[in-house]
């Protein structure tokens, strides 16, 4: 059955991302659980905003205008909610407009 849905060697790719991306998580952790750097806190508190930009900004300099409202739906929500609603609305808003586009 997963050969009829994804590729073998895709699922693979998408495994070791994710646990790659998990150990780098855990890996700053347990490295920095017992310093107290102020200046690195503040610093890792922006980052996942950081990485989510420089995930999606590509998509939106292609110049198709659903993509544009979608980052404009991502930016308002930026600014008024949580990173995770935040994400949900962009995957879901970029979904939507292309789907129907």
């Amino acid at each position: 059955m997963l050969d009829d849905m994804i590729n073998q060697h895709a699922f693979l790719t998408i495994m070791g991302m994710g646990v790659v991306t998990y150990l780098t998580r855990i890996g700053g952790y347990l490295l920095l659980r017992n310093k107290n750097y102020p200046r690195l806190t503040r610093i890792l508190e922006i980052l996942p905003g950081c990485v989510m930009i420089s995930l999606i900004s590509p998509a939106f300099v292609t110049g198709r205008w659903f993509d544009t409202i979608s980052l404009l739906l991502i930016i308002i929500t930026a600014m008024r909610c949580s990173f995770l609603t935040t994400l949900i609305v962009g995957v879901v808003s970029a979904g939507v407009l292309r789907h129907i586009i």
